[in-house]
């Protein structure tokens, strides 16, 4: 439903994006993943038509954006950063202008507002202004005109920025389940809300895009820097000694001591060949281990290998 191919943005000599491409398939939940000023943002104004990009194309819903960019906007419901909501005005009266803007009318126009009201949750605040809600029924909100024309795709940036955590799962629950049956895509600099929200991840990391897939295949491409748990009965700084120089090992981290174990993660390429060798060493240096057990990284883990990995040239 989403395809972006080539991605390309330039300010002046600033390059935002370089040759971006990925699709978000019907029904799935994306996350647009990467720190402030990566280029999160860039992407979603120009998918939805708000910039013209300096080089790729993308399509939504079948729909060329640089040639068919009306018909593109039609499938799009967007809930940009910063909130597009009239203060002045009531939730009810502003959720009639845009659902109007929307080419609504009649009875569907006051089905949707009913629809996303409900769906929202906003119906206790269905006649307030919108000044007076809460930073949480604000974002509700923005939410439902985003919905207010059922469009196939929904484009969040940033959907949960500065809300309490109370606020941030209402949201998230609230997004899982108005996403089904549609496509989403959501950016976010914040982990958690990634392997709460997501279905799939898209890294972008200055411009650049560096990743993309699952939790579990973003773990797998950073796999030289998982970590083993081990604890060994003996003298600490011996054992470290021996386990800096086993083949496979990039780094040993000191843990913790208890009841004469000492404990260490190590960090490597957790395949055959590092279990063997541990293995072997345990057996030559008849160590008595506590523990020997795989601690896979964590999403934050990954995203920082992965882009420590881009810094040092290893991939592209």
């Amino acid at each position: 439903m989403i395809h972006a191919e080539g991605l390309t943005m330039h300010y002046g000599p600033v390059k935002a994006l370089n040759d971006v491409s990925f699709t978000v398939n019907e029904g799935e939940i994306v996350a647009l993943l990467g720190p402030n000023g990566a280029g999160k943002s860039t992407t979603m104004k120009i998918l939805t038509t708000y910039l013209h990009p300096t080089a790729g194309r993308a399509s939504i819903a079948g729909c060329d954006i640089l040639d068919q960019p009306l018909q593109a906007r039609s499938h799009i419901g967007y809930l940009p950063e910063n909130l597009p909501l009239y203060m002045d005005t009531e939730v009810r009266s502003y959720l009639k202008f845009v659902g109007e803007a929307r080419g609504l009318r009649g009875t569907k126009l006051k089905e949707r507002i009913e629809k996303v009201v409900e769906e929202c949750a906003l119906t206790p605040m269905y006649r307030k202004p919108i000044r007076e809600l809460s930073k949480g029924y604000k974002q509700r909100t923005g939410l439902a005109q985003a919905l207010i024309h059922d469009p196939s795709v929904v484009i969040l940036d940033e959907p949960t920025s500065g809300l309490d955590p109370h606020q941030i799962l209402e949201i998230r629950a609230l997004i899982r389940r108005l996403a089904q049956g549609k496509t989403v895509l959501l950016s976010t600099h914040i982990l958690q809300e990634v392997e709460a929200s997501a279905d799939r991840v898209v890294i972008i990391n200055r411009g650049d895009l560096i990743a993309d897939g699952t939790p579990k295949e973003l773990k797998a491409q950073a796999s030289d820097s998982d970590r083993v748990r081990i604890g060994v009965k003996g003298n600490p700084k011996s054992i470290e000694r021996v386990l800096s120089g086993v083949s496979g090992v990039s780094k040993v981290q000191p843990l913790d001591e208890d009841e004469g174990y000492a404990h260490f993660t190590i960090f490597g390429k957790t395949d055959s060949k590092l279990w063997k060798s541990l293995s072997q060493t345990a057996r030559d240096q008849k160590w008595e281990l506590k523990e020997l057990v795989n601690e896979p990284l964590s999403l934050e883990e990954t995203f920082l290998a992965l882009t420590d990995k881009v810094g040092k040239g290893g991939v592209s």
